[in-house]
């Protein structure tokens, strides 16, 4: 269970202090933009070979971030017609070191002892050219309109299945070209972007620990606009499988949307903890921000 200061959920950019790069490093075009569609500030890697830049939590490797939070959530968008690769090392509870890798550049699933290596398969926006290909996802570069995408892993899960391990803490990440990453966050909690407070308080999906998704991890939508319209949504692995994909893909639009229960339980949305995202998304809106700055 995750220590007081995980909960509900755990920002890792803001909580390292990425920008600092007094935790972190970074290696080769690493760059801090502003994003006037997101709203703020994502981190761009690129580079000619997916490992020759990266950006990388903690800086030491001899370092741990001790996050134990299921769920890692991965906010970012591969570079159009690029490769991009993704490193997580995470200890089991026999203190055992697993790497997790994916990558748009893995042609087929990979497995030892401490090394999972999954295909990462990138989809394209909707109503594109190739939508009726594509937007089910194809191997390879990224296409030209690849959208942002909010990647769910459940660790927990990634190990019972591949390497009938037990999960204990995420140990550290590093980001790989060609990426825009805007933000990386553990949660035990599932955070669905189609979901409200309200009806995450007054529905089945609190008990199946599903919760609407944090102002700070969220995209924005315009008014009018739907969110899954605009970004991709996947849980890997996905609920409801008998047998895991080999890969990372698009499957369905959101946790809401499934109704057979995942192959671990998932933990309780409790009132306390639907109230304390509510408030934690109050806080963080634009005009409770604006009203802060005039007292």
């Amino acid at each position: 269970v995750p220590a007081a200061w995980q909960r509900p959920y755990l920002n890792i950019f803001k909580h390292f202090r990425v920008e600092e790069w007094k935790h972190s490093a970074k290696e080769g075009d690493v760059a801090a933009l502003t994003d006037t569609r997101l709203k703020g500030i994502i981190y761009r890697i690129r580079g000619s070979n997916p490992a020759s830049s990266y950006l990388q939590l903690p800086r030491a490797g001899t370092q741990s971030l001790g996050l134990t939070g299921r769920y890692l959530y991965l906010l970012f968008r591969p570079l159009p017609r690029k490769h991009f690769l993704v490193h997580l090392d995470v200890t089991t509870e026999e203190n055992q070191v697993v790497r997790i890798s994916f990558s748009s550049f893995f042609k087929e699933f990979k497995s030892t002892a401490t090394w999972l290596q999954f295909p990462f398969v990138c989809g394209a926006a909707k109503d594109s050219a190739c939508d009726s290909v594509s937007r089910h996802g194809v191997s390879g570069a990224a296409p030209a309109d690849v959208p942002w995408t909010c990647l769910v892993l459940d660790l927990s899960s990634i190990l019972s299945l591949y390497l009938n391990c037990r999960y204990s803490h995420l140990r550290a990440v590093k980001l790989c070209s060609n990426l825009l990453v805007k933000n990386l966050c553990t949660s035990d909690l599932v955070f669905d972007p189609g979901v409200t407070f309200s009806k995450a308080r007054h529905t089945d999906l609190a008990h199946r620990g599903i919760a609407p998704m944090p102002r700070e991890m969220a995209f924005p939508v315009p008014k009018g606009e739907k969110w899954h319209d605009l970004y991709d949504y996947i849980r890997f692995p996905s609920e409801g499988l008998k047998l895991p994909y080999d890969s990372i893909q698009r499957s369905c639009p959101s946790p809401a949307a499934v109704s057979e229960e995942p192959v671990c339980p998932p933990v309780t949305l409790t009132r306390a903890v639907c109230d304390r995202l509510s408030l934690i998304h109050h806080i963080t809106s634009p005009k409770a921000v604006s009203a802060l700055w005039r007292r």
